[in-house]
């Protein structure tokens, strides 16, 4: 996980996972297997929403630096 995200902790992602729909979070204890993978996408998906919700938004007016 640090390659993708150096900064993050398990504590930031405790939250994130508790605000993912309810069905998704009981979804992937189940036994059927489709069900299983459609929670388990789900689940995924929020919590990379809501990673991507707290990135700053790129201006496209900001001049890069050539460093």
């Amino acid at each position: 996980m640090s390659r993708f995200a150096p900064d993050l902790a398990p504590a930031d992602l405790a939250p994130v996972i508790l605000a993912a729909p309810a069905w998704a979070r009981i979804g992937i204890t189940v036994r059927d297997p489709r069900l299983r993978a459609r929670a388990a996408e789900t689940l995924a998906r929020s919590i990379l929403d809501e990673l991507d919700a707290d990135a700053p938004a790129r201006d496209a007016n900001q001049l890069s630096l050539g460093l």
